[in-house]
This record gives C-alpha cells, sequence and structure tokens, in this order.
C-alpha cells in the first residue's frame, strides 16, 4: 500500500509515535511562506520547531523552517517518514553538515546517533512505527538526505517576498560540544 498523508493520519498510533519523534502531520492553518511556482502549497504537517512540510506536485516533500531555511528533504512521503524514523534529527545533520558535505553529515549523523542509543522511547517508536506502517528502513537516510537537499530547485519566499536559504547549515559537528567526542 502506497504511504500517503491520509493513510498515516487514519493509524492514531503511529500518529502518537510520530509525537514523541518531534512531527506532527496534522496542517497548520495556512502558509506563512510561498514557494514559486506552486500556487496552493500543501501543508501537510509541521514539527515541533515550527517548520512545515510540505507534498509538492512533483511528490516531492520540502521543508521550511522557522529560520528562513528551506529545502527538499525526501522524494516523497514514505521516505520522509522513513527518514524521520531512520534520523529523527535530520534537522541537526544539516545544521553541521559544514555547507552540504557529506562525509561530514555522516560524522553528524553518527555522533548524533551515539547521544541517542539509550533513549529507550525513540528507539521504541521507531520499531512502532516500522511495524504498523511495514515500514522497510532505508538503506542510506542521509544520503538520501544530502541527494534531496543538494537537488533542491524550489524557492521559498516569506511573505516579504525575501528568499529563504539551503538547509545546509556551515557548521561542523566538531563546534557542538556534546558529540563532538563521538565523532571522533
Amino acid at each position: 500500500m502506497l504511504l500517503t498523508p491520509e493513510v498515516l493520519t487514519a493509524n492514531s498510533e503511529v500518529v502518537a509515535w510520530l509525537g514523541s519523534l518531534d512531527v506532527s502531520f496534522t496542517p497548520d492553518e495556512g502558509p506563512w511562506f510561498t514557494i514559486d511556482g506552486v500556487e496552493n502549497p500543501r501543508q501537510i504537517g509541521s514539527d515541533g520547531s515550527g517548520g512545515a512540510f510540505v507534498l509538492l506536485p512533483s511528490q516531492h516533500v520540502l521543508y521550511v523552517s522557522s529560520e528562513g531555511r528551506a529545502g527538499i528533504i525526501a522524494e516523497s512521503f514514505e521516505a520522509l517518514v522513513q527518514l524521520v524514523v531512520a534520523r529523527p534529527y535530520w534537522p541537526d545533520i544539516l545544521k553541521f553538515s559544514a555547507g552540504g558535505d557529506l562525509q561530514e553529515m555522516r560524522r553528524a549523523a553518527d555522533a548524533l546517533e551515539a547521544t541517542r542509543e539509550d533513549e529507550d522511547e525513540i528507539n521504541e517508536a521507531r520499531e512502532e512505527i516500522r511495524g504498523a506502517l511495514d515500514l522497510p528502513e532505508p538503506n542510506d537516510p542521509v544520503g538520501a538526505l544530502y541527494e534531496a537537499v543538494a537537488g533542491s530547485g524550489a524557492i521559498v519566499r516569506a511573505t516579504d517576498g525575501c528568499p529563504f536559504t539551503t538547509l545546509f547549515n556551515r557548521f561542523s559537528i566538531d563546534r557542538k560540544p556534546m558529540p563532538r567526542s563521538a565523532a571522533a
């Protein structure tokens, strides 16, 4: 069965588990941004930091952060759910991407995962969501995230018309004190 926002939201148990990963697939009232070439963006959800997930006409998933960054993060809705489950800290992987360096993103993912190994709730949520949706674990979620963001051609604008910047940030995991030792 094709995983769609409607299929997912019909499963209240999965919706609750995704909430423990800081994601809600209940759309907000209305978009606070525009997307060049997309007349009525379909916002399908949000995260705890105020960012929005948008399903584009191409079926790619666009993420718009509340900090003025935006880009495609998944090739489909199912790929988005796989990413959120496999790497719930995916925004931090982008934050510590050293400007879009795949190797740096992998280092960040390893370090961030190491800080979560003892978090039983996240691991339980992963298992429950995958089981309930019969969702396979992605082969390379960090590589897929990199490819999606690097190939993103979507231009998102604030209500004043200013374009948002890329989701790749310039920081390295070495600049984050807590997981630095895990990245070595």
